[in-house]
């Protein structure tokens, strides 16, 4: 993944949480954790199919 697509896809799920934590702070927590357990298990899946 090129670096400017990564630094887009960062930007737009930043806009997304920002906006659901505006409506509802306990659901942007939410949502913010669960979308960080899928990027830790999209590296950790990446890594293992480069290694």
């Amino acid at each position: 993944m090129s670096a400017g697509l990564f630094v887009l896809e960062v930007l737009f799920v930043l806009a997304v949480v920002v906006g659901l934590a505006m409506w509802s702070v306990p659901a942007g927590l939410v949502l913010a954790g669960t979308l960080g357990v899928v990027a830790v298990e999209r590296e950790q899946a990446r890594r293992k199919g480069a290694g």
